[in-house]
């Protein structure tokens, strides 16, 4: 063992147990002076408080230091404690070290948001994930038609991506009914619903139902206002609502020209704008590009808050395109179709992309379904004034292709030069 390594610990265990012992001393002499004095002053009884209140913080300094820096040596295997207290300690530990990490506003929904958020959650507790509510499909649309609630969905999957959850209660929100009235509903989003209905908000239902979950960060609607999404296709039909948008191949081929929402000027949630505005790291994607990430862009004032935020702003490409919304569509493509809904260009500072190669087997699998991988056109990117960051992010989940949220994750962080340890 390295003697001077020793010394540094020794040192810095005994600057802390001095403050500890300071901080006694100070909650000693406060409490003489409240309990020994009967003609006490008020300025006494203030400077008595304010001992008692120094010394209070002394001690819980003292107290975390040591604690932390005990949790800290046995990670490096120099002492021998329980498993249970080891697996106690190392919980406190890491949460304590989350709160320290970088404060990150990730923009979007769907599938692609929540893995990313699955991934950020090893290594920051400062994440605000800002979600589009302008789902009208499947159990989301019924309980939006039947209750007049905003769409939970993709808000109940990036509450679960964050939360703190056994594999049992995980099951269980993502458990949906098989048959009769409530068949093909998630038992989360009606869990979500109950907690809207008991809380003031939905705003205030998530926040609750984040709580009961233990969540890492927050998830916040974009939007309180009931917003529809609508396309029009470059044929000039035009297509309402999100879900027809996702799957309009189907009954009427084409490639779309623009998407807008259905009424003009909607306000913006200001927890939404707050955590643009706190991060220092903001990220749009994965995800679908004109059903999860544009939506939030045509709230007002969101693209004005990132476009004028010092926070590093990253762009993380899909790997697949998708049929209905972007076939043959290149990075660049999709960069360039989000400046032209966002108003403005020149906002985007990264873009993430995966270099893993797809299984052929898979591959050819999507391509039977209309999808492809997306391709890199580097040069058309660089004369945009983004920076490329290439690695191998892929991972295949039940036989699609997905994103890796540990390396998606280390990816982001590692751009701002915040060093990513091992999970």
């Amino acid at each position: 063992m390295n003697p001077f390594k020793i010394l540094s610990a020794t040192y810095k265990y005994r600057k802390w147990l001095s403050k500890g012992i300071a901080g006694l001393l100070f909650i000693i002499t406060g409490i003489i002076v409240l309990v020994y004095r009967a003609d006490i002053q008020t300025f006494q009884l203030i400077m008595a408080l304010f001992l008692c209140g120094i010394g209070i913080v002394f001690c819980f300094v003292c107290f975390k230091r040591i604690i932390l820096e005990l949790l800290n040596f046995n990670n490096n295997g120099r002492t021998h404690v329980p498993t249970k207290m080891l697996d106690i300690g190392k919980k406190i530990y890491h949460r304590s070290q989350l709160r320290e990490g970088p404060h990150i506003a990730v923009i979007g929904g769907g599938t692609g948001i929540s893995t990313l958020l699955r991934g950020l959650k090893q290594f920051t507790a400062n994440i605000s994930a800002i979600i589009t509510v302008a789902d009208d499909g499947g159990g989301s649309g019924m309980l939006r038609r039947d209750l007049g609630m905003l769409p939970p969905g993709d808000i109940r999957n990036c509450i679960l991506a964050l939360a703190d959850t056994e594999p049992q209660m995980e099951k269980l929100l993502q458990y949906r009914f098989p048959e009769g009235d409530l068949k093909g509903q998630s038992f989360g989003n009606l869990f979500l619903a109950a907690m809207t209905g008991i809380s003031e908000s939905f705003e205030a239902g998530i926040r609750n139902m984040s709580e009961v979950l233990a969540v890492t960060g927050r998830v916040l609607p974009v939007t309180s206002e009931n917003i529809n999404l609508i396309a029009e296709l470059e044929d000039g039909v035009i297509i309402k609502g999100e879900s027809k948008i996702g799957n309009h191949n189907t009954f009427h081929p084409g490639r779309i020209k623009r998407v807008y929402l259905d009424k003009n000027n909607v306000k913006p949630l200001e927890s939404a704008l707050s955590a643009i505005d706190e991060a220092s790291i903001i990220v749009l994607g994965p995800g679908s590009l004109y059903t999860s990430i544009i939506p939030n862009l045509l709230v007002d004032h969101v693209v004005e808050r990132i476009a004028k935020s010092d926070a590093i702003k990253i762009y993380v490409a899909n790997i697949m395109t998708q049929p209905g919304e972007t076939e043959g569509y290149t990075v660049y493509d999709h960069i360039n179709t989000i400046y032209q809904h966002a108003g403005c260009d020149g906002f985007i500072d990264y873009c993430i992309v995966n270099t893993g190669r797809v299984p052929d087997e898979i591959h050819r699998r999507y391509v039977r379904d209309g999808a492809s991988m997306v391709r890199l056109d580097s040069n058309r990117i660089k004369k945009l004034g983004i920076r490329i960051i290439e690695r191998d992010l892929l991972q295949i989940n039940k036989g699609y292709v997905r994103h890796d949220p540990i390396k998606l994750a280390k990816a982001v962080l590692e751009i701002s030069g915040y060093k990513a340890g091992k999970v």
